[in-house]
């Protein structure tokens, strides 16, 4: 069986990770808290307080919930605050285990602290789920996986990455970094 060989240097992290915001249905705080999580206009403590009143003060079904959870993660992520963001994705996962945001994002918590261990699986598991942001899914498990020597398959992973989002820049230029070789 041909099997290339596939060489590449180490990945930019900080050029990585996509966030996953998640559409909550209705009004109101957790509303408000998906579109900061969106726009990504706003100031930090303020958005992560509207998110966190949201998910104290009202009442959810299961799902939007959970996309509160996420959202919330999203903005806390951005700020550095990746402790309390991956707290939050796992609260996500407890109150709606098949969403797929919520492993995107916790993988991508785990990239940004660099345990790029710590983010295959679940970034597997968004794959699994086939995520909404199936593109930044696999982009993300590229730079995980490049991280941790598998440099095939992270280059596979951003194959696939632009193969679900054709003309995406950002995948592109992660693989001219790459040489394939017949063995």
């Amino acid at each position: 069986m041909y099997r290339p060989l596939v060489t590449g240097a180490v990945a930019a992290i900080t050029a990585a990770s996509a966030a996953a915001q998640v559409f909550v249905v209705g009004g109101g705080l957790a509303k408000e808290c998906y579109e900061l999580a969106k726009t990504g206009n706003y100031q930090a403590r303020t958005a992560e307080q509207t998110c966190t009143r949201a998910i104290r003060e009202e009442t959810m079904d299961r799902k939007n919930r959970a996309a509160t959870y996420v959202n919330r993660g999203v903005i806390r992520m951005r700020e550095g605050n990746y402790a309390p963001a991956l707290e939050d994705y796992d609260k996500a996962i407890e109150t709606q285990p098949e969403l797929g945001a919520a492993y995107l994002n916790k993988g991508a918590a785990h990239i940004y602290m660099k345990e790029f261990d710590s983010a295959l699986a679940p970034l597997n598991r968004a794959i699994e789920l086939q995520s909404v942001q199936l593109h930044a899914a696999y982009y993300n498990r590229a730079i995980a996986r490049e991280n941790t020597g598998d440099v095939p398959g992270a280059y596979y992973d951003f194959q696939k990455a632009l193969e679900l989002k054709p003309d995406w820049a950002l995948a592109e230029k992660q693989l001219a970094r790459f040489t394939v070789k017949s063995q």
